[in-house]
């Protein structure tokens, strides 16, 4: 695995949306691209629809950030 991620993405990344099935996806294409979970995720309401973030990060850049 790179020390870098794929296609100039950040090391860090937060991921936002509803909470449906592409919001799902949106994440599970990064794990697949080798990012890792980082924290828990997170949810709110906005007064039509739940909106969900969930954060990523890179495994080499884990220390610098935490």
């Amino acid at each position: 695995m790179s020390d870098h991620p794929p296609e100039g993405l950040p090391a860090y990344r937060i991921l936002t949306g509803p909470d449906d099935a592409t919001f799902c996806r949106r994440v599970s294409a990064a794990l697949e691209q080798g990012y890792l979970l980082y924290g828990s995720p997170a949810a709110t309401f906005n007064g039509e629809s739940v909106i969900v973030a969930q954060a990523v990060i890179w495994p080499g850049k884990r220390s610098s950030i935490a």
